[in-house]
């Protein structure tokens, strides 16, 4: 994650740009947020991005849309779950 996209999450909308690594506060409408509320907002980020990595592994893994429709079309959905989603989840389990 970088400072560019915690700054959108902090301030929607807000102007501003990043020239040689420094930031330019633009907006008169909102607050600048603090270097501290900034690097906090990074860190949650990542922190996202990381509990979420069993989403990211099981997408890669489950076949196109097309290939799991014709499987439900073909088989039911129960066949469907219990061959192809049902194997994919127990190898990337959501963490508790």
């Amino acid at each position: 994650m970088n400072k560019e996209q915690a700054l959108i999450n902090l301030c929607p909308g807000a102007e501003w740009v990043i020239k040689n690594g420094e930031l330019e506060w633009l907006d008169t409408e909102q607050t600048q947020p603090t270097e501290e509320e900034i690097q906090a907002e990074i860190a949650r980020l990542e922190a996202e991005y990381e509990a979420n990595e069993y989403q990211r592994l099981r997408a890669a893994e489950y076949p196109d849309w097309s290939t799991q429709l014709d499987y439900i079309y073909h088989h039911g959905v129960e066949e469907w779950k219990t061959d192809i989603v049902d194997p994919v989840k127990a190898r990337y389990p959501k963490p508790e």
